[in-house]
């Protein structure tokens, strides 16, 4: 599965790349919600999942998830924070298949995430 990390975090941003990658995945990692714009606009169907921060500086994570539905409606949305409050926000993003997790996850809890939010259970 292809995926699209967004976090500004450096440090937390590779570890879930590391953890996505030892499963499999192939991720695509920025550290801003403008270079997954920029990512979404070079082809939002080559994407099969976003994970985005909530929180980060210039466009945020909702934003973003709201782009690559609009760009691919079928995209599988994971939006994560370390505030709890900000993930009821996931109801914004249209559409079925978002999910929500708090930082700091354990990697269980992130393959939970992506296998609720994909449909592969």
């Amino acid at each position: 599965m292809k995926i699209l990390l967004a976090d500004d975090d450096d440090g937390g941003r590779e570890l879930v790349a590391r953890m996505l990658q030892s499963e499999g995945h192939e991720v695509v990692s920025v550290g801003d919600g403008a270079a997954a714009a920029d990512e979404l606009d070079a082809g939002a169907s080559n994407f099969d999942l976003l994970i985005a921060d909530i929180d980060m500086p210039g466009l945020d994570g909702i934003s973003v998830a709201k782009k690559a539905r609009s760009a691919s409606a079928g995209i599988a949305v994971i939006l994560i924070s370390a505030h709890e409050y900000q993930l009821a926000h996931a109801s914004e993003i249209a559409g079925g298949n978002v999910g929500a997790i708090s930082k700091p996850f354990p990697l269980e809890a992130l393959r939970a995430a992506v296998a609720t939010a994909t449909g592969r259970q």
